[in-house]
């Protein structure tokens, strides 16, 4: 490690990098990439976790410097001024008036900025791009990554350019249109939104915010990680259930742990249960097989929607490494979980954070959850991002005289 607050590493060949320049993939295995391929080359962010354990007395320290030390950005004056991170866990002690012969802890990431866990995300991108001079930032995104980075952009000031597919849900197009972002509709899916934005930030030099690319989305996602482990009084869950779809949500839940574990503040990775929709299963689907094979995905779950996922190699690492679990849902569980969260809870939540939740019903269902074990429901998104997709479990009745004795007659009704 030289005198770089940190370095890159890639995930495939493993050549590190000076953390003094800006870089995104890996420039010697990115070479041999494909458009039918998950991408080779993801870059890692490391750190001198030696040094951070000599100069800091603990996660406590750390904490209290809003992890700077772990974060590729100079001071923490450079993000955005709203309140990223540091949601709630809650936890529930009964699902439908039955008690839980396990600890249920949901993380409410819907109570970022922009509604979403992609503000993570955005929060170490912008302020990163501040630091190095960039004036524009560019993403591609199916609704909640450029919601997020128009939301924090307008909150620094910054120029921001959201590709979207031109099938995205209208409420997440309406967030990124009045944040005042530059939207382009793009015909085709999200992937060929992606190659158009680095086609883009190639050709114009602008700051490219892309998940499975920049590196630092990652590194912003993984402080869910660290709030886990804090508000679990420094313990660690034994499962925590994440919604995927790139894989870069569960490659930064698995990287915040692993920087625990780098400074020997946990001796143990906890379980991570992938939980993918059945019709979008890129990942599931390829985590055995010797070559990737993609198919076409439709899923109620927009947000989770991905034919290349883009982070495949490494959450695949992370998994078979740290043996993580992983499974698929329909989309009628993604719903019924949907109603389910929300009728129990409070919570309303997009589909595919919902979809983390069916995981755990699954498993419930299944007897595959020790009796006083800690689980985490990882919860990414509002259900108020894409009203449309619950309009089927929806049953307005009809409206009444305003009397008493014709709201007595609706009461016997229902």
């Amino acid at each position: 490690m030289n005198k770089n607050k940190f370095n890159y590493r890639c995930t495939d060949c493993g050549k590190e990098y000076s953390g003094s320049e800006t870089m995104y993939l890996c420039p010697i295995c990115s070479k041999s990439n494909t458009e039918d391929q998950p991408p080779k080359g993801v870059l890692k962010t490391i750190y001198n976790y030696s040094e951070i354990k000599d100069r800091t007395s603990g996660f406590k320290e750390l904490e209290s410097n809003c992890f700077i030390e772990l974060l590729p950005i100079k001071k923490l004056e450079s993000l955005p001024k709203l309140k990223v991170g540091n949601t709630p866990l809650y936890k529930f002690e009964k699902l439908e008036n039955k008690e839980l012969s396990f600890e249920l802890y949901c993380k409410d990431d819907s109570q970022n900025p922009t509604y979403s866990f992609k503000d993570r995300a955005s929060n170490v991108v912008s302020a990163y791009a501040k630091e190095q001079g960039f004036e524009t930032i560019v993403a591609a995104s199916t609704g909640n990554a450029g919601s997020s980075l128009a939301g924090l952009c307008a909150a620094q000031g910054q120029k921001e350019i959201i590709m979207v597919p031109e099938a995205a849900p209208i409420a997440k197009l309406t967030q990124i249109i009045m944040y005042g972002a530059t939207i382009v509709p793009v015909k085709g899916t999200y992937d060929d939104a992606f190659d158009l934005s680095l086609k883009a930030t190639e050709e114009f030099g602008w700051y490219n915010r892309n998940t499975a690319y920049n590196p630092f989305t990652i590194e912003g996602k993984k402080t869910v990680s660290f709030e886990i482990f804090s508000q679990l009084n420094e313990n660690i869950p034994d499962r925590v259930f994440v919604p995927v779809g790139d894989g870069v949500i569960i490659s930064g839940v698995y990287k915040g742990f692993e920087d625990l574990l780098e400074l020997g503040y946990i001796d143990k990775m906890p379980t991570i249960v992938m939980v993918q929709s059945e019709g979008s299963d890129n990942i599931v689907r390829n985590m055995d097989r010797e070559s990737f094979e993609a198919k076409s995905s439709s899923t109620i779950a927009d947000s989770i929607s991905v034919d290349i996922p883009r982070n495949f190699n490494l959450a695949k690492q992370y998994i078979k490494k740290f043996k993580g679990e992983y499974i698929t849902v329909t989309d009628n569980e993604i719903l019924i979980a949907s109603k389910k969260l929300s009728k129990n809870t409070g919570i309303f939540s997009e589909p595919a954070a919902a979809t983390a939740f069916a995981g755990l019903l699954s498993y419930q269902k299944n007897n595959k959850i020790e009796d006083k074990s800690k689980n985490v429901v990882l919860l990414t998104g509002s259900g108020l991002k894409d009203l449309k997709a619950v309009n089927k479990l929806l049953d307005i009745p009809e409206s009444v005289k305003p009397d008493t004795e014709n709201l007595k007659k609706f009461f016997n009704k229902i």
